[in-house]
């Protein structure tokens, strides 16, 4: 098990932080590297010219490390909805059929079918919130439901946002593609977690940020591409997703064919001096943590806080059901709406979601943390 981690970050030890699912803070290596950042941007004339595309690189091997890819099928993003609607320009989802999304889901993996379906042809189909928690099951069960239209897309979140519902990605998508479907993954509440293998997940898109679970600023999102679909245009028309247009070159348009991979989907103004390594340097260290060392300290801090609340009249998904690093409290009789100042009030933070409280640690919590939030949980709302 990983050892907690609180001394790499800047937090006060009578602060107790559990909100990594709405942002992290950034370990003080990273905030150095912002900081430093901004000196380079302050003076950029010594900046070498190879800087960019180091800094690029680096990322984008950093985010491949993450989920089992090979760089070269990562494109660099600012966003998640970014990565979607650049799934919808590339992909086409066959007019007669529908596409699978999450009750309540995030906004990125559902809008952006919903605002197509009409003009496409197909219809979204939403997947309930199972009273159990058991995601996986309620996705199995709409893909294999008889008389439906045929599976064009699932687009949804590995864990959801709101209630710490872990589905089983693997089942899912082999349940998705012996329909003929592709799949769509927002790994936001996942990556830098549990273990993610793209190679053999084969999801068509798999996209995700940095500013929440693995340590990095806001802006700053990857997205991974199936090699079928790196022939696609690209959102945006820039020229690193050229073969050869470049201002250094003695003829600017020399080739207009996309680049190969998926650089060709990486972003407009992608040489970001300050957030780029910040990024970079977050997922660096998550995956030097390695995901069963993180996985193992995330279940043993929510597991105690699950027994420390477990006679306060609180409910919690099944711990086979729910993500090691969320737990969500529903409330039989309703939650207190002033509940989430009441514990700030007392330097204990945690999120309102959709009724629920979510607790969401990370590594720089430790016991001492879990034991004053249930002392002071049972203080303020009971």
């Amino acid at each position: 098990m990983l050892p907690c981690q609180r001394t790499l970050f800047d937090i006060p030890r009578d602060v107790c932080f559990f909100n990594a699912a709405s942002w992290s803070p950034l370990p003080i290596a990273v905030q150095d590297a912002g900081r430093a950042a901004v000196g380079r941007k302050g003076q950029p004339w010594k900046l070498a010219g190879t800087f960019q595309s180091q800094q690029y690189e680096r990322a984008r091997k950093a985010a491949a490390a993450l989920i089992g890819a090979d760089p070269v099928d990562v494109a660099l993003i600012p966003s998640v909805g970014y990565g979607v609607s650049t799934a919808g320009k590339v992909m086409s989802v066959p007019r007669g059929s529908r596409v699978l999304v999450l009750q309540d889901d995030h906004t990125s993996p559902v809008l952006e079918w919903m605002s197509r379906a009409e003009a496409a042809g197909f219809t979204v189909e939403t997947v309930q919130q199972p009273a159990d928690g058991d995601w996986t099951s309620a996705v199995l069960e709409a893909i294999e439901r008889k008389d439906a239209a045929p599976l064009g897309l699932v687009s949804i979140s590995s864990v959801h946002w709101s209630d710490g519902g872990a589905l089983d990605m693997p089942r899912v998508a082999k349940a998705a593609k012996a329909k003929g479907s592709a799949l769509l993954v927002d790994a936001t509440h996942d990556v830098g977690i549990r273990r993610i293998d793209v190679k053999a997940l084969d999801p068509d898109f798999l996209i995700f940020p940095t500013y929440k679970w693995v340590l990095g600023p806001y802006g700053r999102a990857f997205m991974y591409v199936a090699k079928r679909h790196q022939n696609g245009v690209p959102l945006e028309q820039t020229a690193p997703a050229r073969k050869a247009v470049a201002a250094e070159d003695t003829i600017y348009f020399r080739d207009l064919a996309y680049a190969d991979g998926a650089r060709r989907y990486d972003m407009g103004e992608r040489d970001h001096f300050i957030s780029m390594e910040m990024a970079a340097l977050g997922m660096e260290m998550m995956a030097g943590w390695g995901n069963e060392p993180i996985t193992a300290r995330l279940s043993m801090l929510t597991d105690r806080l699950a027994d420390g609340l477990a006679n306060t009249g609180v409910h919690v998904i099944d711990k086979k059901l729910r993500a090691p690093h969320v737990l969500s409290l529903q409330f039989p009789k309703g939650m207190a709406p002033d509940l989430p100042q009441k514990l700030a009030a007392e330097n204990v933070y945690a999120a309102p979601r959709l009724g629920r409280l979510r607790i969401s640690p990370h590594v720089y919590n430790d016991e001492q943390d879990v034991d004053r939030f249930v002392e002071v949980f049972k203080k303020v709302a009971l």
